[in-house]
């Protein structure tokens, strides 16, 4: 489990196709710390450390995940949003957030307003349903405040901190976002067509 808090930012260092995707990415802190088979949640995709070096990572990646995210937009050098996994008694800063992302969400404007960027998303339909007014989202891995809704499309804020801290200053209208809905809204909607 993650909060939606990006505490580094990574960088593709290499793509390689070995059955899954082997994706190595840098880190600006030591991976002393980081034993294999640990969690890293990679632009939101939760992903299984499966080799070491002393400023990076690897880990493979499904086709399964390939498809329903935005890794296939992956290329090397590539700005990626780090963040590792809860530990019980971590301050939860952002919102409970699992890395098994549910889709992409296309950025389709974004404005200054204020001393922020108001940004606004096109999610497809079938995830849609789940994105409410105040609620919260993940978007590649970071925890946001859902400000409106209207049909698919939803905004958010990125304040100049988040911009500053990740790799939220990099977008440009058209790019891809991985986008995990919030687990209770998931869950509440799977009772009620139950109870349907």
């Amino acid at each position: 489990m993650f909060t939606g808090i990006i505490t580094d930012i990574g960088r593709v260092l290499a793509l390689e196709q070995r059955g899954d995707l082997r994706v190595r990415i840098s880190t600006s802190s030591t991976t002393g710390g980081i034993d294999m088979g640990t969690s890293i949640a990679c632009d939101g995709i939760c992903l299984t450390v499966v080799a070491l070096g002393r400023d990076w990572f690897a880990a493979d990646i499904s086709a399964e995940t390939v498809a329903r995210t935005n890794v296939g937009d992956w290329a090397l050098g590539r700005g990626v949003n780090l963040e590792r996994a809860l530990k019980v008694g971590d301050e939860l800063g952002g919102h409970i957030v699992s890395g098994h992302v549910d889709g992409v969400a296309e950025l389709i404007s974004l404005a200054d307003a204020g001393g922020s960027t108001r940004m606004r998303f096109r999610a497809p339909r079938t995830l849609a349903r789940f994105i409410a007014p105040k609620g919260s989202v993940a978007l590649n891995g970071t925890s946001l405040t859902v400000n409106e809704v209207k049909g698919t499309e939803f905004g958010v804020n990125i304040i100049p901190h988040t911009k500053a801290v990740t790799t939220w200053g990099n977008l440009t209208p058209g790019d891809c976002v991985n986008l995990e809905n919030d687990t209770l809204a998931r869950y509440v909607a799977r009772l009620q067509e139950w109870n349907g």
